[in-house]
């Protein structure tokens, strides 16, 4: 099977910063698409980050230019580098990796168990 384990959540002042790691482990032949969703209490889950295997980026506008998602393709490892962290960026982080187990198998997509970023004003 394959697990996400995610780290470096936490509290942290408006203006601060923070790194989300997520590392992918078991079963993987390729590791495909990563990415970061964040769900906030009552709101949907959302996009915040994705990153192909060829590193080709993707960012909403409400943090384009203060969120960086990178990954290490050694290490079955993805980053998001936050910086100026408001407020409103407090939620629950999501990792996602889509994962072939086989090199004929589909695609499947992986969650992390999630870890929580509160930012205080």
């Amino acid at each position: 099977q394959v697990q996400l384990v995610e780290s470096g959540g936490g509290l942290v002042q408006a203006g601060g910063s923070l790194t989300l790691s997520c590392a992918a482990s078991g079963s993987i032949f390729r590791l495909n698409a990563m990415g970061w969703h964040r769900q906030a209490p009552g709101k949907q889950r959302e996009l915040v980050a994705s990153i192909t295997r060829g590193g080709s980026t993707n960012y909403p506008e409400s943090v384009k230019g203060r969120f960086t998602i990178s990954r290490d393709n050694a290490k079955n490892t993805v980053f998001l580098h936050m910086n100026s962290l408001k407020p409103e960026d407090t939620a629950v982080y999501y990792c996602n990796a889509d994962i072939q187990q086989l090199y004929y198998s589909p695609s499947t997509r992986y969650w992390g168990q999630g870890t929580q970023v509160t930012v205080s004003s």
